[in-house]
C-alpha cells in the first residue's frame, strides 16, 4: 500500500490517492454488476485516474492499492486477465489489436464456497450459470473448438433453438450464448474454409481457468456416469 514517501514522489497527497483508489474500486463494483461480469479494462480505470492527474506512474500505483483493499475488504480478487490469442491464423492488425486489448480485469471471490453460495451466489440467475457451464461443456468436449452450426446442432438436441428470443429459463438464446463471449469464457471468430466462412466458436481465458474447468470436468463426468447407469438399468 502506498506511503507518505510513494505519494511525495509523484506529487499527490495521501487523500488525493486515496480519493482515486475508492474511485476505481466503486467503478470496478459498478461495472461489473451491471456488465454481468465483463472483464474491465486497464484503460478504463486509467482513464479515472488520468482524468485530472498526469503522473505517469500514477496508475499503477493506484490499481494496484484498490486490488489490495478489494481483496482485503470485500474478499475479491482483481484479477488481471491475460487475452489468448485464437489459434487460427491472424492478420498482422488483428494480432497488434489483440495485443492492445490483452490488459483487463474480473472480479473473482475468494470467500470460501460454502460461504459464497450463502450470502453472496444471486440465487435467480444461477440456472444461467449452470446453462454456461452446459455451453463451455460442449466445446471442450469438442476438442476446443466448434463450428457455430455444430454448436447449435447439439444445442437443438437439448431443446435449445437458436431462434428462440423468449425461453422460458434463458431469455433470448443467441444473446445468452453471446453473453459467454463478451464475459470471455468463449471465443467466437469466423474462420476461412475452402468452403466459405465458417463462424467458430473456442475456449476464452475464463474457461481455462482451474476454477471453471474443474466445474466442466465434473459436469461431464456427471453426465457419462449417469449415461452408463441409465445403460445398466436398460
Amino acid at each position: 500500500m502506498a506511503n507518505i514517501e510513494d505519494c511525495s514522489q509523484l506529487d499527490i497527497s495521501l487523500q488525493e490517492k486515496d480519493k482515486l483508489v475508492g474511485e476505481v474500486i466503486r467503478y470496478t463494483l459498478l461495472k461489473t454488476h451491471q456488465s454481468s461480469g465483463c472483464p474491465i479494462k486497464r484503460e478504463e480505470l486509467t482513464q479515472i485516474i488520468t482524468k485530472n492527474y498526469r503522473q505517469r506512474a500514477l496508475p499503477a500505483l493506484v490499481i494496484n492499492e484498490a486490488r489490495e483493499k478489494l481483496a482485503n475488504i470485500f474478499g475479491y480478487e482483481m484479477k488481471e486477465l491475460n487475452r489468448l490469442r485464437p489459434s487460427s491464423n491472424h492478420s498482422t492488425r488483428a494480432s497488434q489489436q489483440s495485443n492492445t486489448e490483452a490488459k483487463s480485469y474480473i472480479i473473482v471471490s475468494e470467500l470460501p464456497a460454502d460461504i459464497y453460495s450463502k450470502y453472496v451466489e444471486d440465487k435467480e440467475n444461477s440456472h444461467l450459470n449452470g446453462f454456461a457451464v452446459v455451453l463451455i461443456s460442449l466445446v471442450h468436449l469438442a476438442g476446443g473448438k466448434l463450428s457455430e452450426e455444430n454448436f447449435w446442432h447439439q444445442l437443438r438436441r437439448l431443446g435449445i433453438n437458436e431462434n428462440d428470443e423468449n425461453h422460458a429459463e434463458f431469455g433470448n438464446n443467441k444473446q445468452t450464448l453471446d453473453m459467454l463471449v463478451q464475459q470471455r469464457y468463449l471465443h467466437k471468430e469466423k474462420v476461412a474454409g475452402p468452403e466459405g466462412n465458417t463462424m467458430m466458436y473456442e475456449l476464452a481465458e475464463r474457461s481455462l481457468d482451474e476454477s471453471i474447468s474443474s466445474k466442466v470436468k465434473e459436469y461431464i463426468s456427471q453426465v457419462v456416469s449417469k449415461g452408463e447407469t441409465t445403460e445398466v438399468d436398460d
